[in-house]
Formats: C-alpha cells, structure tokens, sequence
C-alpha cells in the first residue's frame, strides 16, 4: 500500500513512524513550510520533516497544498493518505486523490473537541476524560466517519505538553490498527452525531492573559492547558510580565481578586482570584529562566500588593 502522510507538529512523528515500521511504503511526507523560531530567528524544520528526512522520506511543503501540492500528490499515487495535526485544511481535489482515502488521527473522543486544539481546550475546559479518534476525512471540519477510538485519563495537574507527549504513541498505535483493520474489512465507518459535536477555535496569543477575577479552577486548568504555546503570564510591579508555567489552586483568606497573599521564601507566591486562590508552582521574571517561586523571592524580595493583567489586555 502507498501512502503519503501530512503532519507537522511532535504530535504527528509517532504515526509517521509506526507506519514506516509496520512495512508501509510510505512515498511522500507533507508538512508545514519551516518556520524562523528563537531569538536568532533561525529557519527551524517541523519535527514531522525531520523524522521524514531521517527515514529517508521525500518531503513536501506546501505554502497552501489546495493550490500549490495538488500535483505533488497526484505523481505519488498513493492509495491512502494519513494526516495527524498537519496544519492546514484539505480540499476536496486534495481529498478525491488517495484511492481508498484519507485517515485522520484526531486528538479527541470526536465529536467532541473538533478544531485544532483539542488537547489544550479539553484541559482548559476542566475534562478529566479526552481520547483518539481515528476518521475518514471529509470536506468538513472534522466531521468525518469515525473509524476507532480510544479514551485516555487525563492526569491531574497534567500539561498540554505532557498530555499530548503521552497521546501521540497511543494515535499511532490506534492508526496501525485502523488500517489493518480497513485492509481486513473488519473497521466499519460510523457517522458522527451532530448534536454532540462541539468545536474550539485556534490557541491566540493573548488567551494567555490570566484574568484574576475567574475562580482559581479555571485559572489552574487555563495554565494547564496553554502550556507551553502561547504560555500564561500576569503584570506586577512596574509593569514586569511574570510567566506562570505550573500552578495549583489555594485558599483564599478573604482577599480581593488579584492581590498577593503571599510572596516569601517560605511561602512561596500565591494570589487570590475570583474564587480560591492560585499558588503558583513555577514561574519566570522577565529576562530570567523558569523557577520555584520560593527560589525567586530568596534573592528577589516582592513588595508588590497586586497583579493584574499583562500590558496587551490593556491595549
């Protein structure tokens, strides 16, 4: 069987593997045009095009693939296409080339979650539960046949990060398993029910804004969830944006949301929100590196009363 997989972020590199390994000729790789990262502004390729390199896999990237990957894909003549988080929608042209045609690895219990953050949203929105669902892509946003799904626990005080480290081996375990099973006719395609889909938008910078006046749950599950991209922050002092990495929710003797209850060496830094508090676990000053906050104020004594919200809400 030829297949051609499209991906691009860590989350893909499981699948792109799995499928090398369990003897797919797999003749083409698309993925995202490399992107300047760091401060030197360095042209960095996805994590999916270095894997592909390594195999020895030819890499193709498209800018829009509905426009200019369309040729590409047709040389190849692949029987079935594979996308896990590629990054960019397929057009119908796109999606009429693969002869049996092309299956998603979705990072949720679909048709819940759709979009491209379903891990970060699911966290955000306080779940316990979230899984893989294996689908036949369609022109829609996710709302293909499901093909297999797998729920997962989601660990408490777990991060965006570490979830999705821990879902992608399981997305490329269910994907082996869903074409095997589309080889052997023994995976039978299921309609999604509409009126249980719900849909989240793309992550945006200034989502990571922490608003003190949400209940301290909220606040926890937000920084959970947006880390590491685009990260949590709050402004103290003279206008120094802190970044908040791992928090937990305290108790709240009484103070207004936003004031520092505490801020010491022995204490740690914990600060009241509309509901609770918030103690933060790990954090970073401006210009300095990711620490125990209690590290922080042994050497940088904080005689701030309040927080509030980073320079750009205020805009």
């Amino acid at each position: 069987m030829r297949v051609v997989f499209l991906g691009t972020p860590e989350f893909g590199v499981p699948s792109l593997q799995a499928l090398v390994k369990a003897g797919y000729d797999v003749v083409g790789v698309f993925t995202q045009p490399d992107k300047p990262k760091g401060r030197g502004n360095k042209m960095l390729p996805s994590p999916v095009k270095t894997c592909a390199l390594e195999q020895g896999i030819p890499v193709y990237q498209p800018v829009k693939i509905r426009v200019d990957g369309v040729e590409d894909l047709k040389a190849l003549r692949p029987d079935l296409c594979v996308t896990a988080a590629f990054g960019q929608i397929l057009s119908q042209e796109i999606l009429d080339i693969p002869a049996i045609g092309t299956v998603n690895v979705h990072s949720s219990l679909l048709p819940q979650y759709r979009g491209s953050a379903p891990i970060n949203w699911a966290i955000m929105e306080g779940e316990t539960v979230t899984g893989v669902t294996t689908m036949m892509t369609d022109k829609g946003l996710d709302t293909g046949d499901i093909l297999l799904q797998k729920e997962i626990q989601i660990l408490p005080g777990e991060t965006a990060e570490e979830l999705t480290a821990r879902m992608a081996p399981i997305g490329a375990e269910l994907l082996i398993e869903t074409i095997r099973g589309l080889e052997a006719g023994t995976v039978q395609r299921r309609k999604q029910e509409e009126e249980k889909s719900s849909y989240f938008p793309m992550l945006k910078k200034e989502m990571g804004e922490i608003d003190w006046r949400l209940p301290a749950h909220k606040i926890v599950c937000l920084i959970r969830g947006l880390t590491p991209w685009p990260g949590c922050s709050f402004v103290w002092g003279d206008h120094e944006t802190v970044k908040v990495w791992q928090a937990e929710e305290a108790e709240n003797p009484g103070k207004a949301p936003g004031q520092i209850i505490c801020a010491d060496a022995k204490g740690g830094l914990v600060i009241a929100a509309g509901e609770g508090a918030v103690r933060v676990l790990e954090m970073q000053a401006p210009g300095g590196k990711r620490m125990n906050p209690k590290d922080y104020l042994r050497g940088h004594p904080v005689h701030y009363t309040q927080c509030s919200v980073t320079e750009e809400a205020h805009g």
